[in-house]
């Protein structure tokens, strides 16, 4: 569980990072969440967007991307979802 200093922090090292990934109207599969878990795992930190053709909110689709992954949610904000989940092999955030 990321504490408020914590999600402050990663909030700001997002904010210049682009979206990865998108989720459309299909809204989320178990071939999208393994190519988010294997970039998650090289990233750390990273943005995904959900289009305006999803079906569900983006509040729950943020919360099954997070648990799904096994990442934290750091932010919804607008259609971008930040996700965080510290690297096993390539450590490079350090957090407060």
């Amino acid at each position: 569980m990321l504490t408020g200093q914590q999600k402050r922090y990663l909030r700001s090292l997002a904010h210049h990072l682009d979206p990865v990934f998108q989720v459309g109207k299909g809204g989320t599969n178990d071939h999208q969440i393994r190519h988010i878990v294997e970039a998650i795992e090289k990233r750390e930190l990273m943005k995904v967007t959900v289009f305006n053709s999803a079906q569900e909110d983006r509040n729950v689709i943020a919360a099954e991307l997070a648990e799904r992954s096994g990442s934290e949610l750091v932010q919804v904000i607008g259609k971008v979802i930040v996700l965080y989940k510290e690297s096993k092999d390539n450590k490079q955030i350090q957090l407060p």
